[in-house]
């Protein structure tokens, strides 16, 4: 999944990315000022947005209002301080989704990033359940009929951003805009590379074909 972090204390910003791309592998993008968070939120598909409100250049709860009216539904958690509770109803009343007072704990961050993506597809419960493929995003196991499946964390996300869109074609470059936080373009046969393995390791009998490719639009995960 990728992320944007718009948060000015750099220290702060450096750790919650830290712990979203090595705890979660999380594709994670960085700004310190609320004009550049603007231009990439306006500019890039992200699954989340974790947006403090005191920010230099643009208040956080003008950026929230903008990418409101524009149109640009992806999912805010709102940072702020916890003298400012008006701010928080402000937020909560022009979009966002969900908020948490400094200072927080790491651990619930991360717990409310991943509830707030699944919500953002649909996806209230931890555990998403295809057929007889079995992904539980919170203790990040994957089952297939009751037999676990090892899968790097390449190969997770890749199957839970299939999961999250069941039923749907998903383009390769979707795939590569979600997972990645670098220059995708050079690594644009990697999902193909990820593709094949899941299918190898999730249907090694070819029994069910829970992962379809629709040539020349995408792939579709489905039962």
């Amino acid at each position: 999944m990728r992320v944007l972090i718009i948060e000015d204390e750099t220290r702060l910003a450096k750790n919650i990315s830290q712990i979203l791309n090595e705890k979660e592998n999380f594709a994670v993008d960085l700004s310190h000022n609320g004009i550049d968070g603007l231009h990439l939120s306006r500019t890039n598909a992200y699954d989340l947005i974790i947006l403090d409100l005191m920010l230099p250049g643009m208040h956080g709860l003008d950026i929230l209002r903008k990418i409101r009216e524009e149109g640009i539904q992806t999912a805010v958690l709102i940072l702020t301080a916890c003298d400012t509770s008006s701010d928080i109803i402000k937020g909560l009343d022009i979009g966002g989704d969900d908020y948490l007072t400094k200072p927080f704990d790491m651990g619930e961050l991360v717990a409310r990033c991943k509830a707030l993506i699944r919500r953002s597809y649909g996806k209230a419960d931890s555990v998403i359940t295809i057929g007889n493929l079995r992904i539980n995003t919170t203790a990040r196991k994957v089952t297939m009929e009751n037999t676990p499946i090892i899968l790097t964390p390449m190969e997770y996300h890749t199957l839970v951003y299939l999961a999250m869109r069941n039923g749907q074609v998903v383009s390769k470059e979707e795939l590569l805009e979600h997972l990645y936080d670098f220059n995708w373009e050079r690594f644009s046969n990697v999902i193909e590379v990820y593709i094949s393995s899941l299918r190898k390791k999730i249907d090694p009998d070819k029994r069910h074909d829970l992962i379809k490719t629709y040539r020349g639009q995408g792939y579709v995960l489905e039962e």
